[in-house]
């Protein structure tokens, strides 16, 4: 049930196109409640609760820290690597990550 919620809430927010996806994922590592996660995520991005959900500054955001965009440009982040940065940017455990680490001896 607590995915179902997130993801739905995360979808409503826009997904990657802004921050839901982020926002779901604090949910989830930290147990936090929509309106925390939000904030949380707000605070570690540099931006207002509000510009979160602005296709146009987060477009900007996700870019310049590398967390990932819908239509990713050349020379740019990508898949795992995304993964990576959003875990140090938002300084939460993403268990594919840990697994990545210990096949790969990282």
């Amino acid at each position: 049930m607590g995915m179902a919620i997130a993801h739905a809430q995360a979808s409503g927010m826009g997904g990657m196109r802004t921050a839901g996806d982020l926002v779901a994922r604090v949910q989830l590592a930290k147990g936090y409640r929509i309106r925390e996660a939000k904030a949380y995520v707000a605070e570690k991005l540099g931006v207002s609760v509000r510009d979160l959900v602005d296709p146009v500054i987060m477009g900007e955001v996700r870019s310049d820290m590398g967390l990932g965009t819908m239509m990713p440009l050349a020379h740019t982040p990508k898949g795992i690597e995304c993964k990576f940065n959003i875990a140090r940017v938002l300084d939460i455990k993403i268990n594919c990550l840990d697994n990545f680490r210990g096949k790969t001896g990282l």
